[in-house]
This record gives structure tokens, sequence and C-alpha cells, in this order.
């Protein structure tokens, strides 16, 4: 009984926590690119105390993110545990680590931009940039691909959903840095996912039973 309530819990980790994460990364994003509009282009940097109060939160709110996605990663690949192919699966939880490890090297790299000693140097900022469009982009790519394969493998997902996936997956593959804002496409797409997973789960629980 322990296990299966405990089975049946995890659709509503993977939801609640791809809901925090997609809040939290676009916030993030869009707080970044509010503050620092022009990307890495190679001019001098020079920010005033609100554009720096704007990157800083944006820093603090990206670990809270990068925690709620492995919460999220987590809780989809236990719901996929027992019918998994081990290569998809071994390519889905490879993506989503370096992922966040590359969303937090990008974290690291925009914090410089808040010294002041560093200001006027473009390095901090177009490094954070490229780390977070080219490579961490990619990275959410190939999440967002092998996610829709496992579910469209085991019908966990729609096929819309499913097909909206792979859409989601190569455009951030192919566009990555040539699109500005294009990095909200992921937590945009996490956040379909998770409310689909939600509402699967209250449409379950509401389901009445049929009588033994």
């Amino acid at each position: 009984m322990e296990r299966k309530h405990e089975r049946l819990a995890t659709p509503r980790a993977a939801g609640v926590a791809g809901v925090v994460f997609a809040i939290l990364m676009a916030v993030a994003i869009v707080l970044v690119r509010t503050a620092l509009p022009d990307g890495a282009d190679g001019d001098e940097v020079t920010l005033d105390a609100a554009q720096r109060g704007t990157v800083r939160t944006a820093l603090e709110l990206l670990p809270f993110a990068g925690i709620a996605f492995l919460w999220f990663m987590g809780a989809l690949r236990e719901q996929a545990r027992e019918g998994e192919d081990r290569f998809v699966s071994t390519v889905f939880l490879g993506s989503g680590l370096v992922f966040v490890a590359t969303l937090f090297g990008a974290a690291a790299a925009a914090g410089t931009v808040l010294d002041e000693s560093q200001q006027g140097s473009p390095f901090g900022r177009d490094f954070a940039y490229t780390l977070l469009t080219t490579y961490a982009m990619r990275m959410a790519a190939v999440f967002v691909i092998t996610t829709s394969t496992i579910g469209r493998r085991l019908g966990a997902l729609p096929r819309p959903l499913v097909v909206l996936g792979y859409l989601a997956g190569l455009t951030l593959l192919v566009v990555g840095a040539d699109v500005p804002w294009s990095e909200l496409v992921f937590p945009a797409w996490a956040l379909v996912v998770s409310l689909d997973i939600l509402w699967g789960r209250r449409t379950a629980g509401t389901r009445p039973t049929a009588p033994n």
C-alpha cells in the first residue's frame, strides 16, 4: 500500500516541480534579457544600480529553478522507469544534468557583471550568453526531444503534446542564439507538460471507480 501511494504521488510531484521550474526560469530569463538586452555583441558593459539589481534578482532565482528542474526530471524518470529504453533514458538523464550544470555556469559568469571592478569588460556577459543560448539550450533541446520520445513510446503524453515537444526541441536545437528570447521556449514547454500531468492526475482522481 505504501509503495502504491508513492507511485501515485509521483505525477503530482513532477507537475508541481515543472510549474515551479518554468515560472522561475522564465522570470530569470526575462530579467537578464531586460538588464542586458544586447547579448554577446562585444560592446562594453556599464550597468547602473537598477540593472545590477535586476541581474542579481535573476541570479538568485536560477539555483531554485535548477533544483526544481532536477525534481521535475527525477519524477518524470520515476514514472517511465518500468518501460524505459536504456539508451533514450541515458540521453534523457545526461542532457538534463548537463543542462543544469551549464545553467549554473552561465549564472556564475553573469555574476561577474555585478562586480564594479569588472565594469566595462564584456567578457562575463558574453560568456554567460554563450553558455545559456548555445550550450544550455542545446541540452534543453535534447531533453525535450527525449522526453517526448519516452512519452510517445509509453503513451504517457498525448499526440499533440508529443508533436509540440519535437517542434520545441528542434527550435531550441537549430535556432539557438540566432533569435533573441528563444530561450523561453523551454520553460514554456515545461509548463505545458506539467499542466498536462497535473490535469491528467486530477482527471484520474475524479474518475469514478468501477464496483467490485
